[in-house]
């Protein structure tokens, strides 16, 4: 392999770990709730539904079908504008 074709393997490589890191959920956290409605676009720490995988994959901010956690007790009292925090997920 010459210099270049190393750096493209290398670079895909890369890109590959990278989308991988952050393809499964993130690891449970005590005292929290998953908290579906509140988190920005590509900030979830997971999601159920088209267009969203998992952990930082979603596209749209304040997604129904996308959570993060949340300290304990506190998901319902979080008010966006697109409503409160759920503990379930959301109408899109």
């Amino acid at each position: 392999m010459n210099k270049l074709t190393n750096i493209a393997v290398v670079t895909a490589l890369t890109a590959f770990a990278a989308t991988s890191a952050t393809a499964g959920p993130a690891k449970p956290q005590p005292n929290a709730d998953k908290c579906y409605g509140v988190s920005l676009a590509g900030k979830n720490d997971c999601a159920a539904g088209p267009g969203t995988s998992c952990a930082g994959t979603s596209k749209r901010n304040y997604a129904g079908n996308a959570w993060k956690y949340v300290a304990k007790g506190t998901c319902t009292a979080i008010k966006t504008p697109k409503g409160h925090g759920s503990l379930t997920p959301k109408a899109a």
